[in-house]
């Protein structure tokens, strides 16, 4: 699941509705609804996201955190390494193949790295 798929289950999980009905308020098939809560389909389009904020009738601010959420819960990334250092598009190639490997702490910790613009550890002095 990623992260939009989890926010966009918690609302339609507080508002009370099912799949299907969520689904037919969209003009989406119940599949793609369900394919895009389980982190099974790309990014959702600026349409999709505005019906889906507007059946939720959420506030700008909760919108809004929503859509950044889509941004960031593509399950199919691209990392474009193209002149960068051959080191770069190593790593890159490495996490591909390893990522489902990485333990939630380790995860952490990279995020944290990447929080910092990558100084240092992540962790404090």
């Amino acid at each position: 699941m990623t992260p939009f798929g989890e926010a966009v289950r918690r609302l339609r999980v507080r508002k009370g509705v099912s799949q299907k009905e969520m689904a037919e308020a969209l003009n989406v098939s119940p599949a793609y609804l369900s394919a895009l809560e389980h982190g099974k389909r790309g990014l959702p389009t600026f349409d999709l996201l505005q019906r889906i904020a507007g059946y939720f009738n959420i506030i700008w601010d909760e919108a809004e955190e929503l859509f950044l959420l889509a941004r960031s819960s593509d399950p199919r990334v691209v990392i474009d390494t193209s002149g960068l250092p051959p080191e770069y598009t190593e790593f890159a190639n490495r996490l591909a193949r390893r990522i489902r490997d990485l333990d939630s702490a380790e995860i952490a910790r990279l995020s944290a790295v990447l929080e910092n613009g990558g100084k240092g550890d992540g962790k404090a002095s």
